[in-house]
């Protein structure tokens, strides 16, 4: 029987061979997979030797088949790492990716901020209050759950599918958010009005006529997760944009994932809009730009611009 570090060795060949840039991470989780362990286990039993369960080789190589047809690993797997959290992802859901970490990031850093200041917001008091629109799996706001517990998260979504997947999470994490379905360009969550603290967003963002680069987004990720309208892709934002600004307090914070190319123009639009004040951008780990905040004018601020 073949031992397990030839058999990582050539299952990442042959995922670099499909163009995998990912070949040799890829290849140690898919077998962790298999075997029902932790990718440090693997890394062990590469090391120390030992027997290979029965019909490991072959269920093995059918999921390295699998992924050399450029199925994401997160649909194998059934499983995507996010911060702190492991969500459950297939086909349906957004797969979230790591730059969206940023955004959560920003979102806990503002939360901070409140809770240094003693701030109780909402109705009758009642803490900090965060919304995520495009909710997905629900991994924005699960991972501000998560990590800062004693904030109150709402989530919206539209669709179907995805909403399963968030609703199949929130059992499987045992936080407590909540989740509603609907369309995040239309008003929301009516009783928080004006009291929002955050609003993230993680909208749709792809021009309609470009194609992902990457087989595993085009192939895989669901269209309406991607495709954000217009010619420059921010149509759809813009929209949503302008119910955040309904939902937050006067001087509440909006964050707004965009790709690399809307650096600029999705702070020349919200600058545009003239309910949006101290508009800046943000980079990822990788210095491109991805998250737009804003915050919302003052009430004096917004009747003096009309």
């Amino acid at each position: 029987m073949t031992g397990l570090r030839t058999l990582v060795r050539a299952g990442a060949h042959t995922l670099a061979q499909a163009g995998i840039a990912s070949a040799d991470v890829d290849a140690l989780a898919l077998a962790a997979h298999v075997l029902r362990v932790e990718t440090s286990e693997v890394r062990r039993r590469m090391v120390l030797g030992g027997d290979l369960p029965t019909g490991f080789e072959d269920a093995y190589a059918a999921q390295l088949a699998e992924r050399a047809r450029r199925v994401p690993l997160q649909h194998l797997t059934g499983r995507a790492h996010f911060r702190r959290i492991t969500l459950a992802v297939g086909p349906g859901v957004f797969v979230p990716r790591p730059e969206t970490e940023v955004l959560v990031g920003l979102a806990l850093a503002e939360i901070d901020r409140l809770t240094g200041l003693g701030r109780e917001v909402g109705e009758g008091g009642g803490g900090i209050r965060l919304v995520d629109l495009c909710a997905g799996s629900g991994a924005i706001a699960f991972a501000v759950k998560d990590e800062r517990p004693d904030t109150a998260v709402r989530a919206l979504e539209l669709s179907d599918e995805a909403l399963a997947w968030a609703r199949h999470n929130r059992a499987l994490l045992d936080l407590d958010v909540e989740l509603v379905q609907g369309d995040a360009t239309l008003p929301c969550f009516a009783d928080w009005a004006g009291t929002v603290d955050v609003v993230t967003v993680n909208p749709p963002y792809i021009p309609a006529d470009a194609t992902p680069i990457e087989v595993e987004v085009r192939d895989h990720d669901p269209g309406l997760a991607l495709y954000g309208g217009g010619g420059d892709g921010l149509a759809i934002a813009v929209r949503i944009a302008g119910v955040a600004a309904s939902m937050l307090r006067p001087g509440g914070l909006l964050l707004m994932e965009h790709a690399e190319s809307q650096g600029g123009s999705l702070p020349a639009a919200l600058t545009s809009a003239g309910a949006w004040t101290e508009v800046g951008d943000h980079l990822d780990l990788c210095a491109r730009p991805r998250v737009t905040s804003a915050r919302t004018a003052s009430r004096g601020r917004l009747m003096d611009a009309d």
